[in-house]
């Protein structure tokens, strides 16, 4: 690493001016939306200043930051781990084999937005010190992950460019699947029914009929729109399904309160609403180009409402406000049949043993072979229509 660039950790967001990091993390947000409004100061913070990362979450802040001349010039979200919780990419049996090999895995450091299975850059660079900027951020994290004498370093959901850079510097690779929706230009959600096949067009149009039955009406909100008692009800919904998934939602109450404040531009709001109370609903994230799906809830079970707020809701709105993409979350094959084809996920791995690392490097391609088979399958058995089997509605 060049000695004229400085490698810092800080354990709070609070020491980091927000101009510093955003100028690293979403610098083309001067001028509209940052690509990725998870990478934020203002959403990291909100995870700090609400108790959701911290003292007693398993989760406690190391970010690196990267100096030249005293200034700025890259940032990375590094967290020191005291579990696998909240990451996505599973690494449960890496942790039990090095256990039971006599190692210690945990603690262990992830690169990573914490509770968020969203591709995205991870190492953050001011424009103009791409090169010079992730090269001080990797080595940097490596340096510090030796010093505390940690097993791993893990970065997930990462970018393809960022998969090159840590292959030269040594690090392992390991591929996921998510279900992504793409935008081919459509002018609204019938245009996208109609690139599909006739029997996925009619359930579709079945599964919407049945979901806006359910006796009230769907409503979306953002910005200014959304109002404190829409968080009342997100917390609800979000608590139901915490509860079920993870035993103990991430997220706090506090959370949801410093969001209104700060994050309400970033967010969208989807409700299934019955004389003005949400009995179902979804939270979403916008991004310049993605609309991230991210948490569902209900109080009342209907049939295919779930589908209609988390995946039909999103693409269209999506279509309507010239999206790209729409990123449901983590797994769920049954998001194939509505229009999420699969999509390659990327992540980064440095083991301190090096006996164990040529291990995981083995197994790891392996993984890679089998996903990369299975998205072959999966795309096969898409809903879009065959060119060489002409249909009828």
């Amino acid at each position: 690493m060049s000695a004229a660039i400085e490698i810092q950790v800080h354990t709070s967001l609070a020491g980091i001016a927000p101009t510093d990091w955003d100028s690293c993390a979403c610098p083309e947000a001067v001028d509209g939306r940052p690509i990725d409004p998870f990478t934020t100061y203002r959403f990291l913070k909100a995870l700090e200043d609400s108790g959701s990362v911290g003292s007693g979450t398993g989760w406690y802040p190391q970010y690196v930051t990267a100096h030249a001349d005293g200034a700025l010039i890259a940032c990375m979200p590094l967290y020191a781990k005291g579990h696998s919780q909240g990451e996505y990419v599973f690494d449960h049996n890496w942790a039990h084999a090095y256990e039971n090999a006599g190692g210690r895995y945990y603690p262990k450091f992830q690169v990573a937005v914490p509770f968020t299975p969203a591709t995205g850059r991870r190492f953050l660079v001011k424009p103009g010190f791409e090169e010079v900027g992730q090269a001080a951020l990797l080595q940097g994290a490596i340096q510090v992950a030796q010093q505390n004498q940690v097993s791993s370093l893990h970065t997930t959901f990462c970018t393809e460019e960022e998969v090159a850079i840590g292959q030269k510097m040594g690090l392992l690779h390991r591929t996921g699947q998510q279900f992504h929706w793409v935008n081919q230009g459509y002018t609204n959600f019938d245009a996208f029914l109609e690139d599909l096949s006739s029997r996925k067009r009619k359930n579709i149009r079945k599964e919407r009929r049945q979901a806006q039955d359910f006796g009230g009406v769907l409503n979306s909100y953002t910005g200014d729109e959304i109002k404190p008692e829409h968080w009342d009800a997100i917390w609800a919904f979000y608590q139901d399904t915490g509860s079920r998934k993870w035993g103990t939602p991430y997220l706090t109450r506090a959370f949801f309160e410093i969001a209104h404040d700060t994050l309400r531009d970033d967010m969208l709001l989807v409700f299934a609403e019955r004389e003005g109370s949400p009995v179902a609903g979804a939270l979403n994230a916008i991004g310049r180009d993605t609309l991230f799906g991210r948490y569902w809830g209900c109080l009342e079970h209907h049939p295919c409402l779930h589908f209609e707020i988390c995946y039909y809701q999103a693409i269209d709105w999506a279509i309507q406000n010239g999206l790209d993409r729409v990123e449901a979350g983590a797994q769920g094959e049954h998001k194939l049949a509505r229009g999420y084809m699969p999509t390659t996920t990327h992540s980064l791995h440095w083991i301190a043993d090096e006996g164990f690392s040529d291990a995981v490097a083995r197994y790891l391609l392996a993984e890679r072979e089998a996903i990369a088979d299975e998205i072959e399958v999966l795309t096969d058995y898409g809903p879009f229509k065959n060119e060489d089997q002409p249909e009828t509605d």
